[in-house]
């Protein structure tokens, strides 16, 4: 209508003439059309609850669907390229906005305008805009193609370059020990250079088709002119006519060039986007694209956890702490096994320590029983019943896991003690860290239980960590306790006040301990000596010194250095 209403303004200027109602619907129209005009604004203001709503449940839902994923997959993934995957949830947003608001609006812009043309001046103006349009849309879908293998590149250099920097500023005092800093700094210049080689073909392609466009453009809006001038000169239309021709055209170009700019802006949504997809999807997610050679290949994803609640699987909502492991098969690469016919019992209350070199799969026998990793034979059983038949959610409400290594979060002791239990009172978490012999400790802090502890509990000594680790154990009331080598890393004299605090934490509870020194454990109800996956003794302390084989071997070495 703006285009229409100027050209009968037009017609009406002149000498003695002041078409004052022309003007005023005119000046409706402008007010209406756009971006920033009325209906443009209202617009956006109605777009605002849906993309939130949008990005709030995309985001929550990759989220926890990562955090859903097993071991793993975390195990074999960089942190940062997954962080930098889980922030594209704004693409799809955009992908949407320009999909419901700008495209459908701008193809029915160009019909109305073809259709306008055709009716009331010429057939000729509608075949021109017609073919305008064509062309315009198949360069830009043409030129697209090589545009999706540049950005697919830049946006994989750019995951890699966020990857680098987590990475190492996670690892900042690594990166220092070892003076690597040059290293770090020459390996980021790295991926900087091959991240801005990328952008360069992506920024490169998109002038040239900046160009392409307009020339296209020009050439329509020339054909336009010319018809449109012997028209007139002719005298078959007014000069008002081709006022009205000309901003017709300018007001086709903006969504002409929404589209050339839409369509890469899918592109670049969707590439950016579709790692996060792969993350999300339980189906297959493919990405086509063209090679050099003009070859079509399939990126597959599947992405989905590995261990799952079975459709039969049921709550557990009592556990006397009874463990059961009969005939255990387990391999993470199946040329060559982790655990091979693994059967033990732990009776509820009791101790069990589980002891070997590295690599024999003491470790591995507790993350079965936590379900990241399911057997690939034989079963492992609570109380009776296969941990496979059991949801995970309940299973793990019953274990409390003191790990060697412990992570803490850059928050205060008392959100780091309650993370197991955030519903716990104030007096709950001074009774734990009390049992964990660290509450005298705490409160000697100028900010006593708001003390924050750092990233990873930097602030914190490592005899702190794990005390801290112990009353988060505790505070969860657990029925089984698994410590994982949870003094390994300490020296003598903090290990035995941790031990101290882990035989009154542990205390009334199934107990399976994983063990480095020996001397932690002889007083354990039942020690299992491990060997390349398969178990070679087991006995108390005094029995298997008795037997006189590899765990009276290993008692010998580590006597022996504590002596010299």
């Amino acid at each position: 209508m703006v285009p229409h209403q100027l050209g009968i303004l037009v017609e009406h200027l002149g000498k003695g003439q002041l078409p004052l109602k022309d003007i005023m619907l005119y000046v409706v129209y402008r007010s209406l059309q756009g971006q920033q005009g009325v209906l443009g604004s209202l617009r956006a203001i109605l777009w605002i609850p849906i993309s939130q709503s949008a990005y709030r449940r995309l985001t929550v839902a990759a989220f926890e669907h990562v955090m859903k994923l097993s071991l793993d997959f975390h195990l074999s993934k960089r942190v940062g390229e997954v962080i930098s995957a889980l922030s594209k949830g704004s693409a799809i947003n955009t992908f949407l906005d320009g999909l419901v608001f700008q495209l459908f609006p701008m193809v029915f812009d160009l019909a109305i305008a073809a259709v306008y043309f055709f009716v009331f001046l010429d057939a000729f103006y509608a075949i021109i805009v017609v073919a305008v349009m064509w062309f315009y849309l198949f360069i830009t879908i043409y030129m697209a193609k090589y545009r999706g293998r540049a950005r697919r590149e830049a946006a994989t250099r750019d995951r890699e370059m966020d990857a680098a920097k987590t990475d190492a500023i996670m690892s900042y005092e690594t990166v220092h020990h070892n003076s690597a800093l040059p290293l770090e700094l020459s390996k980021f210049q790295r991926l900087v250079k091959y991240f801005q080689e990328a952008e360069y073909s992506v920024f490169f392609s998109l002038n040239a088709l900046n160009a392409v466009q307009n020339f296209i453009f020009v050439v329509g809006v020339l054909l336009t002119c010319l018809l449109a001038a012997f028209q007139i000169s002719e005298g078959i239309y007014k000069v008002a006519m081709f006022v009205t021709i000309l901003t017709y055209l300018a007001q086709l170009q903006a969504p002409l060039n929404f589209f050339g700019s839409f369509y890469t802006q899918v592109q670049n949504n969707m590439v950016d986007a579709e790692r996060m997809l792969a993350l999300v999807s339980s189906f297959d997610f493919m990405v086509h694209a063209n090679d050099t050679k003009a070859n079509t290949y399939v990126l597959q994803y599947k992405i989905t956890p590995q261990v799952q609640n079975s459709p039969h699987a049921k709550p557990m909502n009592t556990c006397s702490g009874r463990i059961t492991l009969n005939d255990v098969e387990f391999a993470y690469d199946k040329r060559k096994p982790t655990l091979s016919n693994v059967s033990f019992e732990v009776q509820p209350g009791t101790t069990t320590a589980i002891v070997g070199e590295s690599g024999s799969g003491k470790s591995t026998i507790l993350k079965l029983l936590f379900r990241f990793y399911e057997v690939d034979g034989g079963s492992v059983q609570i109380d009776g019943i296969d941990v496979r038949d059991i949801t995970m959610a309940t299973l793990r409400t019953h274990f409390s896991v003191v790990p060697q290594d412990t992570i803490l979060f850059n928050e205060t002791i008392l959100y780091n003690v309650k993370y197991s239990n955030p519903s716990a009172s104030f007096e709950d978490v001074q009774a734990a860290c009390k049992v964990a012999s660290i509450h005298e400790k705490i409160i000697s802090f100028p900010d006593g239980y708001n003390s924050n502890v750092g990233e990873r509990g930097l602030r914190l000594s490592g005899g702190e960590k794990q005390r801290i680790a112990i009353a988060r154990a505790v505070l969860k009331h657990p029925q089984i306790m698994l410590l994982d080598e949870a003094t390994a890393s300490l020296d003598s004299q903090t290990e035995r006040l941790i031990q101290d605090s882990l035989k009154t934490a542990c205390k009334g509870r199934t107990t399976i301990a994983i063990a480095h020194r020996l001397s932690t454990i002889t007083d354990a109800d039942q020690i299992i000596v491990m060997h390349q996956g398969h178990i070679v003794e087991r006995g108390t302390h005094e029995q298997l010194l008795a037997v006189g084989g590899r765990y009276k071997s290993m008692w010998e070495k580590q006597t022996k250095a504590v002596s010299a």
